[in-house]
């Protein structure tokens, strides 16, 4: 964790070959991979070595991202990362929140839950306030129950129609404050340079990463 009162990094480093990483996200997984490549940390999915991933009942960000983490470092005897995250809507209570996920069904179709977010807005009147963040909580776990958890998060706003192919969940609606393009349209470096993931990762990074290569 980072020592608020001295602005120190004061967690345990990382100094396995290789991390798990605890998601069958494949888009998930990717952009973790490519923030991770820079430290010449290889990666391998839950996914990939056959392993489930546990039900998230934590109800909180963090909570959810601390048990996937602790369930693959224990599975495999190595060190884990995990990462829940989600939209947070204004104007709907902060809903989808950590249900984000669900409401994209068991099919995991986000086109449908973006869907499902647009039409409570639109149910509440043309005025809406279309404010949202994105919600990253990371969780680096080790076998022996040791753990560093970040949260990160974005600001921006909503938009419809969904724009971009190039992002997953619900990026093709979401655009960062201060900028006119979707996650979904943006190129992929763009997006990692300003991400709620990138904001989580930046204070893992000073945690148990070391400095930026």
């Amino acid at each position: 964790m980072v020592d608020a009162a001295q602005g120190a990094p004061t967690g345990r480093r990382l100094s396995a070959p290789r991390l798990i990483v605890a998601s069958h996200n494949r888009g998930k997984v990717r952009e973790i991979g490519d923030l991770l490549r820079p430290y010449g940390l290889a990666t391998v999915s839950v996914a990939d070595l056959g392993l489930p991933v546990p039900d998230e009942t934590s109800g909180t960000f963090a909570g959810n991202a601390r048990q996937k983490a602790h369930a693959a470092a224990q599975a495999t005897g190595e060190p884990a990362l995990s990462d829940d995250s989600g939209l947070e809507v204004a104007a709907l209570g902060g809903e989808p929140g950590v249900d984000t996920a669900l409401w994209a069904g068991p099919e995991r179709d986000f086109g449908l839950a973006m869907a499902k977010v647009e039409d409570r807005l639109k149910a509440l009147g043309p005025d809406v306030d279309r404010g949202a963040r994105f919600v990253c909580a990371l969780c680096l776990a080790w076998p022996d129950g040791h753990d560093e958890t970040v949260l990160g998060t974005v600001s921006g706003r909503l938009v419809w129609p969904p724009r971009g192919d190039r992002g997953f969940g619900f990026d093709p609606v979401f655009v960062p404050d201060g900028h006119e393009q979707t996650f979904a349209e943006m190129d992929p470096a763009a997006k990692h340079a300003m991400s709620h993931r990138a904001d989580a990762f930046a204070k893992l990074i000073r945690t148990s990463l070391g400095a930026a290569p």
